[in-house]
């Protein structure tokens, strides 16, 4: 246990019975009047959800040690994603609620950070960007537009994505994984 004046930008905090959080901002505040009190923004670890909780000054809070590794996705068996850690090459099974939607642009030997809490996967980070090869998609029909069309692709990993009408099938493309946007092709 420790005090909230001890709170920092990116402290994880284990609050309400067992759930974590993580700091995003904080302020120690001072009123004229009354005592002193910690304003946060925290999101939760597990769902991203992001609430605005204050605490008494001096008030004990209960840190959570969060582990981030370097691993290397391998590949997925069933219900799990199949992780390497790059240092000691052991090999973790993450389950498919853990990875979400990031799935989509996952590709085996993708280097990416995975967050554990007691040897518990929480989450799994990609690079912001990644190269994918468009598998499928209709050739581009020009029309009455005043702005350049998009299109649907499919991607190797089977995720849709929006691309340019001039992409076409076999090229290779640089998607951004937070927002599944087109970024540019790759040569």
């Amino acid at each position: 246990m420790a005090s909230t004046n001890d709170i920092k930008n990116g402290t994880t905090l284990r609050l309400d019975g067992g759930v974590l959080w993580s700091v995003l901002e904080f302020q120690h505040v001072k009123p004229g009047k009354g005592g002193a009190f910690v304003r946060t923004k925290l999101k939760n670890v597990l769902t991203g959800k992001i609430v605005d909780k204050t605490f008494n000054a001096g008030a004990r809070v209960e840190f959570a040690s969060v582990d981030r590794r370097d691993m290397e996705y391998l590949y997925h068996d069933g219900d799990s994603f199949i992780f390497m850690d790059t240092q000691t090459f052991d090999q973790i099974p993450v389950s498919a609620t853990v990875v979400g939607g990031n799935s989509d642009f996952l590709l085996e030997n993708t280097k990416v950070t995975v967050a554990t809490n007691e040897g518990n996967p929480l989450y799994v980070e990609l690079p912001a960007a990644v190269e994918l090869e468009i598998t499928q998609t209709d050739p581009g029909v020009q029309g009455d537009r005043s702005t350049g069309g998009t299109k649907p692709a499919t991607v190797q990993t089977g995720a849709t994505i929006q691309v340019p009408l001039f992409i076409t099938t076999g090229e290779r493309v640089k998607v951004d994984t937070r927002t599944g946007d087109y970024l540019g092709r790759v040569n």
